[in-house]
């Protein structure tokens, strides 16, 4: 939607400028990038509201839980890559279960196929133990 609220997850190097894409085109939107830590610059900050506290992505849904609160949020757009998005989706729903969360991934392109291959174990183990409610750790 044209003014949709787009909350990138970081962690990957390719998320933030392909939320960066998406919010170049829609420029209604407003971008969320969570979980920043140190590592934005300038020219990102003057562009979108960097939320630098939360460290893991169940952190990330309720930072993300708490500014969809204060904002009123109904949708919000989630960019994360691929591979965690199963994740992050299960952990988002969760934590907000009346805000439609539109997933949109990032693809892992580029990557030696053993690396993509690890990283899609890793993640799919971390997704199965969210399942059995353990949210971080």
């Amino acid at each position: 939607m044209p003014d949709d609220s787009i909350f990138v997850l970081t962690g990957d190097a390719r998320r933030i400028p392909f939320a960066m894409r998406i919010a170049h085109d829609k420029p209604n939107s407003h971008l969320y990038i969570i979980g920043a830590g140190a590592n934005i610059t300038h020219d990102i900050a003057r562009r979108a509201t960097i939320e630098s506290e939360s460290k893991s992505t169940y952190q990330n849904a309720r930072a993300i839980r708490k500014i969809s609160d204060e904002r009123g949020l109904t949708r919000i757009v989630l960019v994360t890559t691929e591979d965690h998005m199963n994740r992050a989706m299960h952990l988002m729903r969760s934590e907000m279960p009346d805000v439609d969360v539109v997933a949109c991934p990032v693809r892992l392109g580029g990557m030696r196929p053993g690396r993509r291959l690890e990283r899609w174990t890793i993640e799919y183990m971390k997704y199965i133990v969210t399942l059995t409610g353990i949210k971080e750790g």
